[in-house]
């Protein structure tokens, strides 16, 4: 069931691992620690074949019987904890991943009844495989994390698709509560892709509506449904499409503004939009144009800008508004409420993105990755929208490109018309132009980035844009050639633009590989950044910034790119570091108790936030103005001491 990696064949990779089975069952006769190394990696190998996890739950009594398990912990399934086995899975060896992999097929085998063993009931077994899905709930959404997606041999690839793998067998409603908690968590972070979210409420919806599960006690699991399923009156019951259009020409002025108000407040509540809403909007225009502020629940700038632009919206609306782009509606009310359309080019661009004409290299690529049902442009300039609105909202999918991603997000927010501007090359003519250092270079005919193929599972702007920003900023880093500092200093200012700090600096002497000068790294950022030694000053644009990530057990991972947003006290009179981290999911665990906080310390929908010091002890490089330096020595020594400490025993342990 895993398809990530086809190229593999089945079947060969298969008979290699039974092969390697029966020598280690030989070997075991004779020496009961012969190593277990071999049988390991090939049952590794058949893990990233497209049938492989099918072909070892069919073979877990010939692994037991083999001893594969003998001597370890997993010997004793009753003994083992789920928590111990995420660790097992996402943070251990390739060995200790791939044994732990084995064991939950085995511990599967027996809460389906196709295996009996001695040592654990079905009942327990499917309790603890429904305590570690719980505890991975963010693999079921089909993104993973840097600390994932960086695991050698696949192993990250391979730990999502066994979660997947074991959802078709145990089915959600196992984890129905934890399910619901995870969409919500997901949906306050506001992002733009949201297919697979909604795939998860539609298998919350299939749990509710089964007579033979337990739903008691499921009311924000039905809220979830009703805002997707059935949000107003006239579609309360999900009656397709087409009837619900049916219905829409019988109804009322007063009837229509009651559907109006029901389908803004269930995508203000949740962020997900009905397909019904499309259709809705789409009934609206010509004949009930002034219900659309309604329709989008807009505040009163909202509804300004909606009012100076009428023909743009309701042109947007015609030409970008579908069922299948319904989630383009919330795009649309955040770009009409952000007031982006007040800038005079951003209107022109939106202008020329409806008419602009595809390459047909861009065209066969939306038809490719979102289908056929409208035309590609379609669903450009519909993505267009959402990340117009959206700003923090885009992700990187599973792709090394969190350079460029960082940069769509900085312009959608900050110079929305030069991200107007590069979607027009990108789409029409197949290149980017760009300059450094005076030098013009263009993305046509540049080897590629960091990103090896093309990203798929992105948003359209995403899928068009990132290719060539990938290639442009390791473009800049090829011209920098030789220097005495991280080539990060001369490329973020050219790449994003005129507002990148001047200043910089990096944690590491790039030189020896070593810290260099830790406190000074960390003084210099409290007095560009903290509002009590930076002279209360605010970050004014976004900054591009470097963190070492590191896994819920501290050790380092890789270094990422994320955007400083701001810096201000919370409601709890805290001074937090308010960030966008472009991984599809900023809620993360860095070790040390160091958890990205997402909600409930005044964040706003899509960023992440830290305490200073424990954003801190994680930063490697960050940019500043170096004409607006604030007081170093003012900072105080335990404050620069704590982050030191958390750095040194985390991701500089050995550094």
């Amino acid at each position: 069931m895993n398809t990530d990696h086809p190229v593999i064949d089945t079947r060969q990779a298969v008979a290699n691992f039974e092969a390697t089975l029966e020598q280690f069952r030989q070997a075991r006769t004779t020496d009961p620690k012969a190593p277990s190394g071999e049988v390991l990696e090939s049952a590794r190998v058949v893990m990233t074949t497209s049938e492989g996890l099918d072909a070892l739950y069919a073979r877990v009594s010939d692994v037991e019987a083999a001893g594969v398990f003998a001597g370890r912990d997993w010997a004793q399934p009753s003994i083992l904890q789920p928590v111990l086995a995420v660790r097992s899975l996402r943070q251990s060896s390739a060995e200790i991943t791939v044994i732990e992999a084995l064991s939950e097929l085995r511990l599967l085998a027996v809460a389906s009844g196709d295996y009996f063993h001695p040592g654990i009931s079905a009942e327990q077994a499917r309790n603890f495989l429904t305590q570690v899905m719980a505890l991975n709930l963010d693999l079921l959404a089909g993104q993973m994390s840097e600390a994932d997606r960086e695991r050698p041999q696949a192993l990250g690839a391979i730990v999502q698709s066994l979660y997947q793998y074991l959802l078709v067998w145990l089915g959600y409603e196992s984890i129905l509560a934890s399910l619901v908690d995870e969409v919500g968590r997901l949906l306050v972070q506001r992002p733009i892709q949201t297919d697979s979210i909604k795939e998860m409420v539609s298998q919350i919806a299939k749990c509710l509506f089964d007579p033979e599960i337990e739903t008691a006690g499921t009311e924000g699991a039905a809220r979830l449904v009703s805002a997707l399923f059935g949000p107003t009156p006239g579609c309360r019951e999900d009656p397709g499409l087409t009837e619900y259009a049916e219905r829409l020409s019988a109804m009322d002025r007063v009837a229509l503004a009651d559907e109006a108000c029901a389908f803004a407040r269930a995508m203000h509540e949740t962020g997900l939009v009905s397909a019904y809403h499309a259709v809705f909007l789409r009934h609206l225009r010509g004949q009930f144009d002034d219900l659309i502020p309604e329709a989008l629940g807009l505040s009163m700038t909202g509804t300004d800008a909606l009012q100076c632009y009428s023909a743009l919206v309701y042109r947007l609306i015609d030409e970008a508004i579908f069922p299948e782009t319904t989630q383009a509606v919330y795009g649309l009310f955040m770009l009409l409420e952000r007031g982006a359309l007040f800038a005079s080019p951003v209107a022109a661009g939106l202008w020329r993105q409806i008419e602009l004409k595809l390459s047909v290299a861009t065209s066969e690529t939306l038809i490719e990755v979102f289908g056929d049902a409208h035309p590609p442009r379609v669903y450009l300039l519909a993505g267009v929208l959402s990340i117009l609105g959206l700003p923090l909202g885009v992700g990187q999918g599973n792709n090394p490109t969190c350079q460029s991603v960082i940069g769509l997000s900085m312009w959608a927010d900050n110079d929305p018309d030069y991200l107007l501007q590069l979607v027009a090359w990108a789409a029409r003519d197949d290149e980017v132009l760009t300059r450094f250092e005076g030098q013009q270079i263009s993305s046509k005919g540049l080897d590629s980035g960091l990103a090896k193929e093309p990203p798929l599972d992105v948003d359209a702007v995403s899928l068009i844009l990132v290719p060539h920003l990938d290639r442009l900023y390791m473009e800049m880093g090829r011209l920098c050639g030789v220097r005495d500092d991280d080539l990060h200093r001369w490329i973020n200012p050219e790449f994003y633009g005129w507002w990148v700090g001047h200043g910089f600096r990096v944690v590491v002497n790039i030189d020896t590989g070593k810290i260099d000068d830790y406190e000074g790294f960390i003084r210099q950022f409290y007095a560009s950044y903290h509002p009590y030694y930076n002279g209360n000053m605010p970050v004014i644009h976004p900054q591009p910034a470097g963190i070492a990530v590191t896994d819920s057990g501290g050790r380092y991972v890789g270094r990422h790119a994320i955007t400083i947003l701001r810096v201000a006290l919370d409601a709890k009179d805290e001074m937090r570091v308010y960030f966008f981290n472009p991984n599809n999911d900023s809620g993360q665990d860095w070790g040390q108790g160091i958890v990205c906080a997402i909600q409930g310390n005044d964040e706003l929908n899509g960023e992440a936030s830290l305490p200073i010091a424990e954003f801190a002890s994680r930063l490697y490089v960050y940019h500043l103005d170096p004409l607006e330096l604030g007081d170093m020595e003012a900072v105080p020594a335990g404050e620069v001491a704590r982050v030191m400490e958390l750095g040194r025993t985390s991701w500089a342990v050995n550094v």
